[in-house]
């Protein structure tokens, strides 16, 4: 369950997305996450000219809740869209952020993908990666 509201790190996610380095697609996505304490962590999409060298803004933020000591995540917002204009459509987490979520939240880890504080879904891990692999199947 998360202890902060969804406007509060759907906001977070929004802000972050300015901070994105996309000049190759012009498509920026920020990330809030949720750690177990209520914790928050920011993160920004990061292409690279080696496109399989890019990462994602929800793998930042997790990583930098990891890389600060927190294995547990309970929640995280998604918004992204044009860069330099206002999200149109919802921006999903792509196959490998989910694994990485599976990695550090449970199957109820709530998921926000938003356009706005206003306009955004609510979904659940095990909604977008159902049967999903993690560290209970080693």
């Amino acid at each position: 369950m998360s202890v902060h509201d969804d406007k509060t790190l759907i906001e977070r996610a929004l802000k972050a997305r300015e901070k994105s380095y996309c000049p190759y697609s012009q498509y920026a996505v920020g990330a809030c996450v949720e750690c177990e304490d209520g914790s928050l962590y920011d993160g920004c999409n990061i292409e690279n000219a080696s496109y399989g060298a890019t990462n994602c803004a929800e793998r930042t933020a997790v990583f930098k809740a990891v890389s600060e000591g927190h294995k547990k995540i309970t929640a995280i917002a998604i918004a992204g869209g044009r860069k330099g204009e206002t999200p149109e459509s919802y921006a999903y987490p792509c196959g490998i952020c989910r694994q990485v979520l599976s990695e550090f939240g449970s199957d109820d880890l709530l998921i926000l993908v938003a356009v706005s504080a206003e306009k955004y879904e609510r979904k659940t891990l095990s909604e977008l990666l159902p049967n999903r692999f993690g560290p209970d199947n080693l």
